[in-house]
C-alpha cells in the first residue's frame, strides 16, 4: 500500500485542525506497527488505509486501488478491527455475528450457518456459537470481532488498538493469532512488546510519522519523545 503525500486536515469549529500532515510511505512488510502518543493521529493513519476517513489531499493506494475512488473495492480488501469489539458485534449470538460477514458469499441461511461455524472452530469459540455476544468476555469479544472479519478473508487487516482492552493473558492471546495470520496486518498499539514483534514500525508524533524503521529502533524513539 502507498501513502502518496497523503493526510487529513479536521474542521472544527474554531477552525481547522490537522490530524495527519502529508506523508509518502510504501508499506510492504507483512506485521507493520504504528506507536504513538493519543491524539498523535495515528489512528487516522489506519484508518485511511481502508477509506474509515478519505485524506484530504494526496492519495491512498491500496494495491493500485485509490481508497476515495474505489472505496467499496477497497474494503473487500482490508479489515478493520476496532479498539472495542463492541463497536462492531453487531448480531444477537456469536454465530450469527461471523453470519452477518459471509452473507455476499454464502446467500442461503443454513449454509451461511455451517460456514460461520467452520470460522468460529477456526478461532477456538466454536463451543460458545450460540452464546449471546453480550455475555461473553472482552478476550473472546475481541477473538469474535476478529473472527467477523477474517471471515472475508481480507488481503490486508488493520487493527486498531486490539488489545488495549484485554488483560495481559487475553493480549498475548491476540497478539499471538496477528503474528500468525497469513494476511498483511498494520497494527496501532500502545503494547511495545507487540510492537516489536513486528517487522516494521512507524512513530507517530504531533500529526506526522516522525520515525519508521525497526521495531526495536522505533520503540527507542518513540520512549525518547515521552
Amino acid at each position: 500500500m502507498l501513502f502518496d503525500e497523503a493526510g487529513f486536515i479536521a474542521s472544527d469549529p474554531g477552525g481547522d485542525v490537522v490530524v495527519l500532515r502529508p506523508t509518502t510511505v510504501t508499506l510492504t512488510e507483512r506485521r507493520i506497527a504504528v506507536i504513538g502518543a493519543n491524539g498523535s493521529g495515528k489512528s487516522t493513519f489506519a484508518r485511511m488505509i481502508n477509506g474509515l476517513v478519505e485524506p484530504t489531499e494526496g492519495r491512498v493506494l491500496v494495491d493500485d486501488l485509490d481508497v476515495r475512488r474505489d472505496g467499496a473495492a477497497v474494503r473487500r480488501r482490508v479489515g478493520f478491527v476496532f479498539t472495542d469489539p463492541a463497536a462492531q458485534l453487531v448480531m444477537p449470538t456469536v454465530v450469527e455475528d461471523v453470519a452477518l460477514s459471509l452473507r455476499r458469499r454464502h446467500r442461503g441461511t443454513q449454509e451461511r450457518r455451517l460456514a460461520a461455524i467452520d470460522v468460529l472452530a477456526r478461532f477456538g469459540l466454536d463451543d460458545l456459537g450460540d452464546r449471546s455476544v453480550h455475555t461473553l468476555s472482552g478476550g473472546q469479544k475481541q477473538l469474535l470481532a476478529l473472527a467477523s472479519v477474517l471471515a472475508t478473508e481480507p488481503s490486508v487487516l488493520v487493527a486498531d488498538e486490539p488489545t488495549t482492552l484485554l488483560d495481559l493473558r487475553n493480549s498475548r492471546i491476540v497478539g499471538d493469532l496477528l503474528m500468525a495470520l497469513d494476511q498483511q496486518v498494520v497494527i496501532v498499539t500502545h503494547d511495545l512488546e507487540l510492537a516489536e514483534r513486528c517487522d516494521r514500525a512507524l512513530v507517530v508524533d504531533d500529526a506526522q510519522v516522525v520515525f519508521d524503521g525497526s521495531p526495536a529502533d522505533a520503540v527507542a524513539h518513540y520512549r525518547s519523545l515521552v
